[in-house]
């Protein structure tokens, strides 16, 4: 959890896996982050949950999977029934997951918790890349809004970089990452990646909070059927 973000009965979410949590003042982000949000006169602040490490999973598992989408339902659930518990008389709408354009790792940055790897996905000193973006509701609250953190950022110092060395697609040889060859190395038969980034586990950083197997592949499983979507894809 992050230490500066006070919500009432925040427990109850780090129990749930929902583990990081960041209250931003509508008022104070930046207008065209805002814009596709919609928000209605009395939305004022937006509260985003993310989890990091396994626990999420774990608790997710405990429910049983019985649908396509068993992360973003079990997470919305739980923001649900905490908003009951905890502040019972606040109007609130989710704005993520859904259909809205919502910039979350804009969001992230301001919040201190993104900050991208070289294989594109955010990246601290402590949980490396093992977090996620959850939820994000719009509410009627005035709570303290949160101050940024700052768990370092690890990809600066690292000399060895496995990172660029284990993608076997070549995404990252260049120094910025290559969409179309991660894509292309993902679709290809005899991939090694198409279940799991191997240069996001070649990453030593917050190894203790790797995801466990069948979260990669549950998670990479998704993003492999968008892919594959593409009209420009083989």
């Amino acid at each position: 959890m992050n230490p500066s973000t006070i919500l009432p009965q925040a427990d109850v979410l780090d129990h749930a896996g929902l583990n990081r949590q960041h209250v931003f003042d509508l008022a104070a982000l930046p207008p065209d982050l805002v814009a596709p949000l919609e928000p209605v006169p009395h939305e004022r602040q937006l509260i985003l949950f993310g989890h990091a490490g396994r626990r999420l999973w774990e608790c997710v598992q405990a429910e049983g999977i019985h649908s396509a989408h068993p992360i973003d339902e079990y997470s919305v659930r739980t923001v649900e029934r905490w908003l009951a518990q905890a502040l019972p008389q606040v109007r609130s709408r989710v704005v993520f997951p859904g259909a809205q354009r919502i910039g979350l790792q804009r969001l992230g940055a301001i919040a201190g918790w993104h900050r991208a790897a070289p294989f594109m996905v955010g990246i601290d000193s402590v949980w490396g890349s093992w977090f996620a973006y959850r939820v994000a509701i719009l509410t009627d609250t005035a709570l303290p809004p949160s101050a940024p953190i700052d768990n370092g950022y690890p990809c600066d110092s690292c000399v060895n970089k496995p990172c660029i060395s284990a993608c076997p697609a070549g995404a990252l040889v260049s120094g910025s990452f290559n969409l179309q060859a991660c894509n292309t190395g993902r679709l290809a038969a005899d991939s090694d990646c198409a279940l799991g980034c191997t240069a996001r586990s070649a990453c030593p950083v917050g190894a203790e909070h790797r995801y466990d197997e069948s979260q990669i592949r549950h998670s990479a499983a998704g993003s492999l059927a968008t892919i594959r979507s593409y009209p420009a894809c083989p």
